[in-house]
């Protein structure tokens, strides 16, 4: 009876290191390498674009050999262990896990045609009916912004003086030229001063922004021309996405029970 209970034991040792094999690309001092990690690296890299031929097997194969001996050495000498390392490890499994779970989610509950183009919709409302061409020059303080006005009232060049004085550093080497801009693509307050204007008048009342006051010249205006929707639609798909990302985080941060220390 023990004789054969010692060979079936011999059997199943001697087809285990067949087994053993062939779930791992190669041992490090008998610890293997899994083959499902070599595929993984493998996987990512011909998504990006890589042609996994015979040499890039192998730098895979030997940048993992690396890194096993370097980890087995690094556990001899108890760093993952240490609180600051368990910590990050800690981290580093819940991101992973997180990211996994946004991108089911997103998978599950795609952006619809219709929810887009109802979205594109709002765009072209909000983009508005008329777009303006304008220059502005930007200062701290009230006082230089009046002092502006009144140099330009006396015949100054508001070109010269964006770029001696904006603080703008976007337009001021242009002579404080925005380009063609919606309204809705500029803050409330300097939108507004804009839409006030005639074509080629200058702000006699400076607007004050987050940024500081704005001396504003109107160049031109035209009719709205908002990008077509195969322009903004990837963009949409994004902002919708996000949406619904943040509403189900409500929604999950409402349904749990939240217990803060202090």
């Amino acid at each position: 009876m023990k004789f054969t209970q010692t060979l079936i034991a011999l059997a199943i040792l001697s087809l285990a290191p067949a087994a053993y094999a062939a779930d791992s690309v190669a041992t490090v001092n008998g610890k293997p390498i899994k083959q499902s990690v070599y595929d993984y690296i493998a996987k990512d890299a011909a998504a990006r674009g890589q042609k996994i031929d015979d040499q890039v097997k192998g730098a895979i194969t030997n940048k993992l050999v690396d890194s096993e001996i370097v980890y087995q050495e690094a556990q001899k000498l108890g760093l993952d262990k240490q609180p600051d390392y368990v910590a990050r490890e800690e981290l580093s499994r819940r991101e992973l896990l997180t990211s996994a779970f946004l991108q089911d989610f997103v998978k599950k509950n795609p952006v619809s045609d219709a929810e887009t183009k109802a979205a594109y919709e709002e765009y072209k409302k909000a983009y508005g009916d008329k777009e303006y061409s304008a220059r502005h020059i930007l200062v701290k303080t009230e006082a230089e912004a009046k002092e502006i006005i009144a140099q330009l009232a006396k015949g100054g060049d508001f070109a010269k003086l964006a770029k001696s004085k904006s603080m703008d550093p976007g337009s001021k080497e242009k002579g404080g030229d925005l380009g063609w801009f919606s309204p809705a693509t500029m803050v409330k307050p300097f939108s507004d001063a804009v839409a006030g204007l005639q074509k080629g008048a200058v702000s006699q009342t400076a607007a004050q922004t987050q940024f500081g006051w704005h001396v504003i010249k109107l160049v031109d205006t035209r009719a709205a021309q908002p990008l077509a929707y195969d322009k903004v639609k990837e963009g949409l798909q994004k902002n919708l996405q996000q949406r619904d990302l943040e509403k189900m985080m409500a929604d999950l941060r409402n349904k749990a029970k939240v217990d803060i220390a202090k």
